[in-house]
């Protein structure tokens, strides 16, 4: 392998990032996590909010899967304002801030959980089949896009 090859290697391997994308809802969490490339996410796990500790699970998954960062995805209107739900998705990655040294990043979640919806229909789920896994598909799509755009 010729000294470019082996830069262009090197330059590659220097974008990929391990991470977890995080869909906040009222009652479950959705998160997907990155494959070792850093390239695609997959739905991992759905975390009920009643119980427990959940940003404690999150930290668990990124730790065993050895994320360099979390997506968390933020709520924000169609006009690009932010509302109430956005706000508590602030205080989550506050929390997540104070408690680990990963990089935990907001990224804009419009339409997430109808794009996940759709998906699952088209896949033949009916809408009690979603139920588990309509929040790690939205977390999929979230963490998606946000890899999507490190490229």
């Amino acid at each position: 392998m010729g000294v470019d090859a082996r830069r262009a290697v090197w330059d590659f391997q220097s974008l990929m990032i391990k991470a977890l994308g995080i869909d906040l809802g009222d009652a479950r969490i959705g998160v997907a996590g990155s494959d070792e490339l850093g390239m695609l996410a997959h739905p991992l796990e759905t975390i009920p909010v009643a119980k427990g500790k959940p940003v404690a699970r999150i930290l668990e998954l990124a730790a065993a899967r050895g994320a360099q960062a979390i997506v968390v995805g933020m709520p924000r209107n169609m006009d690009g304002t932010y509302g109430p739900a956005a706000e508590k998705s602030r205080l989550f990655i506050e929390e997540l801030r104070a408690l680990t040294p990963l990089k935990v990043i907001a990224w804009d979640e419009r339409l997430t959980t109808v794009a996940a919806q759709r998906s699952l229909r088209e896949s033949g789920k009916n809408s009690r089949e979603q139920k588990g896994v309509i929040d790690q598909v939205a977390a999929q799509m979230i963490l998606q896009s946000w890899l999507d755009s490190q490229v």
